[in-house]
This record gives C-alpha cells, structure tokens and sequence, in this order.
C-alpha cells in the first residue's frame, strides 16, 4: 500500500434539505456514509414502516491497538463473518457477556470512576464493558491486558495451552476470572484509554451499544487469531488504509466472499470510519494514546439520498467531559 496517497477525506457533507429522513434527530449539518448493499432492504423496509419493536441494544466492547509502522501509525484490524454489528472489518471485539461483570482481579480505576468517563448507567455496566474488552481481545488475538501488579505485565504465549484456554473462554466453558486466578494475574484496566461510543442504527435487526478502547500492545506480545475463529487480521497503516476509499482494496486483500469487490465502506461502520479518521490526524501511536478523548455515545440515523439510502451523523468532538475525569481515572495507576 505504499503507493497509495495521502487520505484527505471521503464521506460527503450535503445540506439538510436534500436528506429527508424519518428521525428529528438528525443534526442540520451531518456526514453521510453509504449503507451497505446487504443491509439496503433492511433500511428501506425501516423507512417505510418505521421502527420494528424487539430490536434492543446489546452491549459490546472493542480494542483498538495501535502501534508505530515504517510509515507511520498502524492498527490491528480483523474480518468478521456474518453480519456483525461491528461490521465486517473491524477492531477487535465482541459482545459483553454477564460473566464480565463479575469480581475479577483488578488493576488501575474503579469501575466508578469509569462509569464516570464511558457515561454507562452504573458502575457494574461500566465493569462489564472494561472487563468484557480485554477478554474479547485476548479471545481474539491472544493479546492479554494483564499482570502480577500495577508494574507488570504478562508474557506472550503462543503455546496450544494459552490457544486452548482462549478456545474454553470464548465457548463459555471457563471465565477470565478462573483463567487469571489460576496465573496469579490481574486485570490492567489502566493500559486502556477510553475513545468513544457507537451504538447500532435502529433498522439493524442486531443492534449493539458498542464501547471502544485504545491501547498499545505490551512490550514483547503479539497477535495471534484465534484457531476456531480467526480467519483474517492484520496491521494496516491507517492513512495508507483511508486513502483506499472507494476501492476494493482491502476486501479484495481478505479474499472472502462478503469482502471480495466491495469499496472500503461497505467494510466497516461509521464509528470504526470516525477512530480510523482521528487515527490518521495523529502522528504516531503515543501522541494518539495521550488525546484526551470526550466519550461521547453516537449513532447513525438512516436516510434517503437521490433515493439512496444512507447513515447520517456527525463525527465525535474532543476535549470534553474525558478532560475533567482524566486525572482522577488514572490517579489510580500507581496505587
């Protein structure tokens, strides 16, 4: 992807009277992202009879691991099968089990100061949602947020012992809690830096409220998919990526057959567009990680363009209300 040239914007801004749509709640100036070919039914069929009862929200959690490149700041993404609200290509992450908000070893702030930042409903949702996102990426790609202390962090391990245990841990067959216990580990809370929440369009017949973190891998660990699950992830330089826009690059380069000859839009989410964007404005992995980033929770409403349908929002603002908690979340590290 060297070749490819510097990203300079893709999603168009059109004036309020040429988008019609059913939701008041769409800002007079929005960007506008493409819905997918295989959801258009789905968004038409929402605009002519309005809302579907049953569809509620399910709570998710995402990691966005960021590194520094040859060429600049890279991201881990990952390809997911079927119709994930996450979206086809994605950061690592998945859905919050009830599982996750049980007592775990924990290192960094308390689930009330995140409840404070992530604006979850109580301080065991914000727990969930923390302890749900290193589970998830350490299901994924064996990357494991963890330590004997505030100071450590654990090794990597691509031994069949660590494959089988993530493999028992995302059939539900052993917790995070057993598996850390067992190690004398504990969560570390405090390697993730809260960025934003997205939740699902309401025509989605899955809908998520999907919290995302960021975070850098720990020193000597790698990624490594998981064998039951894992087809396709890879790092990507983030402006390299964006630059692709409109083309088929990216699912051409995953080969499946719901990524093949599809432009990058149709790959991802209008939230995972909005972090790869903020990705690109910074210059490398430790001056994007030290942002402090207002959580704000966003969702796309579903529009009719020259008869096309499309997501309308606005994409997420910085500094905010993350400036005035960032110091009391992590006084904690060091206590």
């Amino acid at each position: 992807m060297s070749n490819q040239g510097m990203y300079t914007g893709a999603l168009k801004t059109l004036p309020r009277s040429d988008a019609p749509t059913p939701s008041a709640s769409v800002p007079a100036a929005a960007r506008y992202f493409r819905v997918p070919r295989a959801l258009q039914s789905a968004a038409r069929s929402f605009v002519e009879n309005g809302a579907v009862a049953g569809r509620s929200l399910r709570q998710a959690a995402s990691v966005v691991f960021v590194r520094d490149g040859a060429n600049g700041l890279e991201v881990l993404l990952t390809y997911r099968t079927g119709a994930s609200p996450l979206g086809v290509v994605t950061f690592p992450g998945g859905l919050i089990t009830p599982a996750d908000a049980e007592p775990v070893p924990w290192v960094g702030p308390s689930p009330a100061q995140w409840q404070a930042v992530l604006q979850t409903e109580d301080a065991e949702t914000a727990h969930a949602a923390v302890a749900g996102a290193i589970r998830e990426a350490f299901e994924e790609t064996g990357i494991l947020l963890a330590g004997s202390d505030s100071m450590s962090v654990t090794e990597h391990s691509d031994g069949l012992e660590q494959m089988d245990a993530r493999e028992m841990i995302a059939a539900g067959d052993k917790t995070m809690a057993e598996y850390l216990g067992k190690r004398g580990l504990k969560l570390r809370t405090d390697l993730l830096r809260p960025l934003a929440r997205w939740q699902s369009p309401d025509f989605r017949h899955q809908r998520c409220d999907i919290h995302y973190f960021a975070c850098a891998v720990p020193v000597g660990q790698k990624f490594c998919l998981l064998a039951s699950k894992g087809s396709w992830g890879e790092w990507l330089n983030v402006r390299e990526l964006l630059a692709t826009s409109g083309q088929t690059w990216l699912g051409d380069r995953i080969g499946a057959d719901t990524t093949r000859s599809l432009p990058l839009e149709e790959l991802l989410t209008p939230g995972v567009f909005c972090i790869l964007e903020s990705l690109a404005r910074s210059s490398n992995a430790v001056a994007f990680l030290a942002q402090k980033h207002k959580v704000e929770i966003k969702k796309a409403e579903v529009v009719q363009v020259d008869g096309e349908y499309m997501l309308a929002f606005t994409s997420p603002t910085s500094p905010g209300i993350w400036e005035k908690c960032s110091s009391q979340l992590y006084r904690s590290n060091n206590t």
